[in-house]
Order: structure tokens, then C-alpha cells, then sequence
């Protein structure tokens, strides 16, 4: 035979479910727009000293080609860095970005971190990111964070095929690329009228060797 609880038994359980849907509540909170953007400005600033320093590392080890790729990847991110830094000064508060020491290890390796790192931005960090600025209605962050999500997938793209050449890049001259200074977005040809991203015209985009 089945009894109907106790009016006590049944008070401690809904106390008990309210804890339990306060407590994921408090966990699973959502970061805010500014945050996402001031976790997005700190991760671009440390990726443009990385590069810089992947660059170098590069040049001493012969691969010209690659240290070309390390500036010009470094210069998008210095890009992206400062259309964020925008969108929080837009917002009321003073960008903050914590650099660290860079670690540099064989350009091999470091080509191999850079793919992790983009990949991670293009297929986590910033679909997230953009996820939470459309919630907010934040026309600003979801421009520069669709900026930077596109030029990050291509900056994937471009390290994913030096690491397959890089044993034919081995003493390999300077290269050149060029870079969108709206978006940042990065390419070896100009096989376009305007930026793909942001419609920018091809004139418009910085040089780097």
C-alpha cells in the first residue's frame, strides 16, 4: 500500500531541491559580456608577445618563412587586442591584461602550441564568448568578437600548413603577408577586392615581411 508523505517530509525535500538549484545556480553562472571581453583582450595581448617571441625563435632557427608568419599573426592579434580594448572602454571600464613570460621552445613545437591555441579561440572560446554578447544584445563585442573568431580560424589554417612544409622550410627566407587593420585578418595573397571579413579594401592592408 502506498502512503502519502508527511507534510514535514515533503517541506524538507523542496528545501533540499530549492538548495540544490541555488547551488548549480552559483556555478554554472554565465561570465558577463565584459568579462568575456576583458578574458578575450588579455588572451590577445599575451598571444601578440608569444608570437613576437615564436618569431624570433624562428629566425634562429631558419625558418624565415615562418618567423614572417609568427609577425603577421602577431600583428592580428595586436589588432584584435585593440578592437577589444574599444568595446570595453565602450562599456565603461579600463582594459587590463595580465603578460606573461613567453615559453619558447622549438619553432616545430611552438607552431604545434599556436595551432592548440587558435584552434581552442575558433572552435570554443570565442563561439561561447559570442554566444553570451548576442544574450546581451552587445553589437560592439559580437563585431570584434566575430573579427577575431575569423582571422583565428585562419591563422590555424596558415600554421597547420607551415608545420606540414616546415622540414622544406628549413632555411627558407623571409615571406610575405598581409593584414587587415580593421579585423586582422591574415592571408599570403590579396586574391580579393575587399577583406573577406570586414569588406575592408585590399589596399588598406598592412605588409609584413
Amino acid at each position: 500500500m502506498n502512503h502519502a508523505e508527511s507534510p514535514i517530509g515533503n517541506k524538507i525535500k523542496m528545501v533540499l531541491v530549492a538548495c540544490t538549484l541555488i547551488l548549480f545556480a552559483a556555478g554554472a553562472r554565465a561570465a558577463t559580456t565584459l568579462e568575456n571581453m576583458q578574458a578575450a583582450y588579455n588572451g590577445e595581448s599575451n598571444a601578440h608577445a608569444r608570437y613576437l617571441a615564436f618569431a624570433g625563435k624562428a629566425d634562429s632557427e631558419g625558418y624565415g618563412q615562418v618567423a614572417s608568419l609568427f609577425r603577421a599573426a602577431a600583428r592580428a592579434e595586436e589588432i584584435h587586442a585593440g578592437n577589444h580594448a574599444a568595446v570595453i572602454r565602450k562599456m565603461g571600464a579600463t582594459p587590463a591584461a595580465k603578460i606573461e613570460a613567453p615559453v619558447v621552445k622549438s619553432t616545430r613545437e611552438n607552431l604545434e602550441a599556436a595551432i592548440k591555441g587558435e584552434t581552442y579561440e575558433r572552435d570554443h572560446m570565442y563561439p561561447d564568448f559570442l554566444s553570451q554578447a548576442r544574450k546581451d544584445h552587445n553589437l560592439a563585442a559580437i563585431k570584434s568578437l566575430n573579427f577575431a573568431k575569423t582571422a583565428e580560424a585562419e591563422h590555424a589554417k596558415l600554421y597547420s600548413a607551415a608545420l606540414t612544409q616546415l622540414d622544406h622550410l628549413k632555411g627558407s627566407q623571409a615571406g610575405t603577408y598581409f593584414v587587415c587593420p580593421k579585423c586582422g585578418f591574415t592571408t599570403q595573397e590579396l586574391s580579393f577586392a575587399k577583406c573577406p571579413s570586414c569588406f575592408t579594401p585590399k589596399e588598406k592592408f598592412e605588409k609584413i615581411s
